[in-house]
């Protein structure tokens, strides 16, 4: 391919015309206590300190970074693609602290991974495209998915590797999966995956083999969705003899190992979306999974405050006594301590708590610290209770929506054998569906389908379920590489620069592409099946700043206008740019 410079002049620093400053980035706890502070990060003085927090504390490689590098000579790539390494086994290491580094790993790793795979023309081509690259990125013209920056070039730029974590890719040269030696030298670029599961516990495709898959994706940044309808019921029969525990179980397993991992390592938790068919025996309890777990919270907040309140009002009536202190521990003859103790049973206080304080108080003690918990989403009562981990939601088709429409019976069927597990009325599971999203947020919907009317592959099998954010809805096993371009940086004197916004999605169409065939996965269905189908996410941002600078109102028909022709222009683009 032919690269052109628009933002950029050959010959000169791809950051000629950017004034770069240097800034501190903190985060302090509600207390003032500072968890992560990092003086002289240098970024773009464009930047506001939102987005210079955000690279610094979550993109900036932490550790691994050399303080001196050497290139290594790679034949028949151009010397400024050459990848980087340690001078020597004795340099130090440290972490990155200027955005530049980002960028220019970034852009890096794309136009060497895109001259190995064959895309450019000319040296001059990649050139250009690293350039045009770095410049975007700097700018905020558009940014990559997270996967992308917590990865990508590491092991181009600095030579960080690791030992395989399982990963698969297809190599580009011969079509054939391989099994990854390295865990850096391909990256896990990707932010969506797909993935199946199958009724089986321990093999391959299995359930405990999707944690290990799901713990792959998180630890690079990546997040997940997977339909467990698959799954039989609770109570269905097992192959030895005995009954399933059920879909809930197993869901809880996943919860708390998606609970456990930081996403990317630097971020608080993983991105999941767990789904569930509208027919599954457990549609029930799954519906109502996040209300109960949401009473539970209610519960430990209230029951722990009660719980300190009441004990030390025992402990009070036990110091106010005036007697002898072996009279003070006795209800029967201290009434302030009777008193004290029917009122804590009178809420429900536990006989033993009650007992254990009046041993404490024997002992001397004249207090009990018993903790008191808060319904804040970060709190420890949250973190005591399961599905909270995930999104859910839950897959109707037409005639579910049909019998809801009409108050009539829907099945649940049995997994095992296809029979029918239990008879309800649709429209009280509908009910259901309502007053739980209502109290809790979950679950969502998604329309069977709808969604697979709008497939644009429905030879290859049915779409069942979707990303954490579904934004992506896809087959099983697929993944999909995002970018997404800033709307308002093409406003360019009150007019919208539809030329540069030509270039840029050229080449960010361009950067996924290349993208895929730089990537690794974590199961080889995975791999195989992202390179055949190279599902690629390119979209925008800041539509609702354009059309408000524009003048334009959000609802008019003119920014529904402008919304549609800067779509259809992408759409076109991206097409005419994959058959180039």
């Amino acid at each position: 391919m032919q690269i052109k410079r628009k933002f950029t002049k050959a010959g000169q620093d791809a950051y000629a015309g950017i004034k770069f400053i240097k800034t501190t980035s903190e985060i302090r706890n509600p207390d003032g206590t500072i968890v992560f502070k990092l003086d002289d990060v240098e970024v773009p003085e464009s930047w506001s300190q939102v987005a210079s927090d955000v690279i610094a504390q979550k993109y900036f490689r932490k550790a691994g970074v050399p303080t001196e590098l050497k290139t290594v000579k790679e034949k028949n790539v151009p010397a400024f693609l050459w990848r980087s390494q340690k001078s020597s086994s004795e340099t130090p290491t440290t972490g990155e602290n200027s955005s530049k580094q980002v960028f220019d790993r970034l852009a890096g790793a794309w136009a060497y991974w895109g001259w190995k795979g064959g895309y450019f023309s000319t040296e001059e081509d990649a050139r250009a495209y690293f350039d045009e690259m770095r410049y975007m990125l700097a700018t905020q013209m558009a940014a990559p998915n997270s996967p992308q920056w917590f990865n990508t070039g590491l092991h181009w730029a600095y030579g960080i590797d690791g030992p395989g974590q399982g990963h698969h890719y297809v190599d580009y040269k011969t079509g054939n999966l391989v099994k990854s030696s390295s865990a850096y030298e391909h990256p896990q670029p990707h932010a969506c995956f797909i993935q199946s599961v199958s009724d089986d516990l321990v093999n391959e495709g299995g359930i405990m083999d999707l944690w290990v898959r799901e713990a792959r994706l998180f630890k690079y940044g990546s997040g997940t969705g997977t339909n467990f309808s698959s799954l039989r019921g609770d109570g269905e029969n097992l192959s030895g003899g005995g009954a399933s525990s059920g879909l809930m179980g197993f869901l809880k397993i996943g919860d708390r190992a998606a609970g456990a991992i930081k996403s990317g390592g630097t971020t608080r938790r993983a991105a999941k979306m767990v789904i569930c068919d509208a027919d599954h025996p457990d549609i029930e309890e799954f519906i109502n999974w996040k209300v109960k777990e949401e009473q539970k919270v209610a519960s430990i907040v209230a029951g722990s405050k009660m719980h300190e309140q009441r004990l030390n009002e025992i402990f009070s009536a036990i110091r106010q006594w005036d007697g002898s202190n072996e009279d003070a521990v006795d209800p029967s003859k201290n009434s302030s301590l009777k008193t004290a103790i029917r009122e804590a049973k009178k809420v429900a206080i536990p006989e033993t708590y009650v007992k254990r304080v009046l041993d404490y108080a024997k002992q001397g003690y004249a207090s009990i610290e018993f903790p008191t918990y808060d319904t804040d989403w970060d709190s420890e009562a949250y973190a005591s209770v399961s599905g909270q981990n995930s999104n859910n939601s839950i897959r109707v088709t037409d005639a579910f929506l049909k019998a809801v429409e009409e108050d009539g019976d829907w099945e649940l069927i049995r997994r095992t054998d296809g029979s029918v597990a239990k008879t309800i009325k649709a429209r009280k599971l509908w009910s259901d569906v309502g007053h739980a999203a209502w109290a809790c947020a979950d679950p969502g919907i998604q329309f069977h389908d709808t969604v697979n009317a709008w497939h644009t592959c429905p030879e290859d099998g049915e779409i069942r379920g979707s990303n954490p954010c579904s934004e992506y809805m896809f087959l099983d096993d697929t993944a999909c590489n995002l970018a997404s371009m800033n709307l308002l940086t093409f406003l360019v004197d009150g007019k919208f620069d539809a030329k540069s916004y030509v270039h840029a999605t050229r080449l960010w169409t361009l950067t996924l592409e290349i993208s895929v065939l730089m990537a690794q996965f974590p199961s080889k269905e995975i791999a195989q099946r992202s390179y055949d189908f190279r599902t690629l996410g390119l979209g925008y941002a800041n539509i609702g700043g354009l059309l408000m600078n524009m003048g334009f109102g959000y609802d008019s028909d003119e920014g529904r206008a402008l919304c549609g022709a800067l779509t259809a222009i992408m759409t076109g683009t991206a097409y005419a740019t994959s058959a180039e």
